[in-house]
């Protein structure tokens, strides 16, 4: 006697999910050609740091502290630009993704808050290595000479600080509505910039110094800049840096919402 195979469901069929490291991948491709194809993103990402960059190099104000001023220049816009693509693109671009509803349907994916964060920071770091390219190729062309000693050192603040600025954006961006996430992003961008990441926090008056001395992106930019231009690690702003980045994770982990 034989029995007729019962057909099976879509889902037994083969559509499981795929492997978590699998769906990170995906999901970070993704990202990389939304923020490429992004006009505005660009402008933000790259082209204002490099501006930035020639501007520092051509005049002699603000004042950067003591040494080669192309030296202490790049560092500086080189936190400037994880911060602009890190925090700012990515809070707003999430922000907008959540109002016309793309994260509600990644959210009933096996994606996850945890991936869709893994998935942003990879994302991100594949921009940055645009983002390197370039800042780092006009600061040779300008007479950049970096401490070859301190480059795994900045290399670690880079991926450190890439981690706490993409954890802000979430935590932003999956809070607020997205009027306000532009809005915010965009002053907290002016705050950061205004705040040690291109003037040294320690040349700042007392009061912004010592505001500036809990802040990621004066941390961030002083970690770079100890980096690149002394050769060595700037332990306590690692660890101001990698705080941030505890508690923002833990944050948008706890608070962030896939729907508007």
């Amino acid at each position: 006697m034989t029995t007729t195979p019962r057909p099976r469901s879509a889902v037994a069929a083969g559509a499981a999910a795929a492997a978590p490291s699998r769906r990170v991948r995906a999901q970070a491709r993704f990202e990389v050609g939304t923020l490429l194809r992004n006009g505005e993103q660009l402008l933000v990402s790259i082209v204002l740091p490099a501006l930035a960059l020639v501007g520092l190099a051509a005049t002699s104000s603000p004042s950067l502290g003591e040494g080669r001023r192309i030296d202490l220049a790049v560092p500086s816009v080189l936190a400037l630009a994880v911060i602009s693509v890190a925090f700012t693109s990515q809070a707003i671009a999430t922000a907008f993704d959540r109002r016309y509803g793309v994260l509600r349907y990644l959210g009933v994916t096996p994606l996850g808050r945890s991936g869709l964060l893994a998935a942003k920071v990879l994302a991100t770091l594949a921009v940055e290595l645009v983002q390197l390219v370039v800042i780092g190729g006009l600061g040779l062309a300008l007479g950049w000479q970096p401490n070859i000693g301190g480059v795994g050192w900045a290399l670690v603040f880079l991926l450190v600080g890439t981690w706490s600025f993409v954890a802000l954006a979430l935590l932003l961006a999956g809070t607020l509505r997205a009027e306000a996430v532009l809005a915010v992003a965009n002053l907290l961008w002016v705050a950061f910039l205004v705040l040690g990441v291109i003037v040294p926090r320690t040349l700042l008056p007392g009061a912004a110094s010592s505001v500036a001395a809990g802040l990621p992106s004066a941390s961030l930019a002083d970690g770079l800049r100890t980096a690149l231009v002394d050769g060595r690690l700037n332990l306590p702003a690692l660890l101001v840096v990698l705080g941030w980045a505890i508690v923002a994770s833990a944050l948008a982990a706890r608070f962030f919402r896939f729907d508007d």
